[in-house]
C-alpha cells in the first residue's frame, strides 16, 4: 500500500529542519573531515577516510529522500469543523475491553512514533478510527486477534495541554 502524503505542520517543520541541518552543517563537517583524511596519504587503509565517505553517502541519500518527500507532502492543519470527530492530526483516547485507556495521535507515515503513541494514518487502528465520535465502538483485526476500542475523548491538541 502506498504511503499517504499527509503530514502535520510540526512534522513537516521537523523534516525541513533535518534537511537544512544535514545540508548546511553535517555535510560540510564530514566533507572537511574527508578532505583532511585524504591528505594523510594511503586512502585504502585510512579508516577516517573510508568512514567519512560512507557517512557522506548516507547524508546524500537522506538529503535526496527528504528533498523529494517534502515536495509531495501536504500539510494538514486541524479545522474547527472537525471538533467532535476523529480526523488526521487528532489525539484520540480509547478504552479497550479490559478498561485500559490509551491515547493515540493520528499522524502521517513520515512522523509516526510508537514511543509517543503516534500512529500512522495508514495503520489499521487509525483507518478504523477516522470519522468516529465519542462513545463509538471500533473493532480492528490485529496480529493478536480482534481488538475492540471505545472512543472516550477526541482533541486536536495534546491531552496534557489543559
Amino acid at each position: 500500500m502506498a504511503k499517504s502524503n499527509y503530514i502535520t505542520r510540526q512534522g513537516w517543520e521537523a523534516l525541513d529542519t533535518e534537511l537544512k541541518y544535514l545540508w548546511r552543517e553535517e555535510r560540510p563537517k564530514v566533507t572537511q573531515a574527508v578532505s583532511e583524511a585524504a591528505a594523510m596519504g594511503d586512502r585504502s587503509e585510512n579508516a577516517e577516510y573510508i568512514y567519512g565517505k560512507k557517512r557522506l553517502r548516507e547524508i546524500d541519500r537522506r538529503v535526496r529522500f527528504l528533498t523529494k518527500r517534502l515536495e509531495v507532502l501536504k500539510i494538514v492543519d486541524p479545522n474547527p469543523q472537525q471538533e467532535g470527530k476523529v480526523f488526521f492530526g487528532a489525539w484520540v483516547q480509547v478504552e479497550n475491553d479490559n478498561g485500559e485507556l490509551n491515547v493515540f495521535r493520528l499522524v502521517g507515515p513520515d512522523e509516526f512514533a510508537p514511543s509517543k503513541k503516534w500512529i500512522s494514518i495508514d495503520s489499521p487502528v487509525a483507518r478504523a478510527l477516522i470519522g468516529k465520535k465519542i462513545d463509538d465502538e471500533v473493532s480492528v483485526e490485529t496480529p493478536n486477534g480482534l481488538a475492540t476500542y471505545w472512543v472516550v475523548d477526541i482533541r486536536y491538541r495534546p491531552f496534557d495541554e489543559e
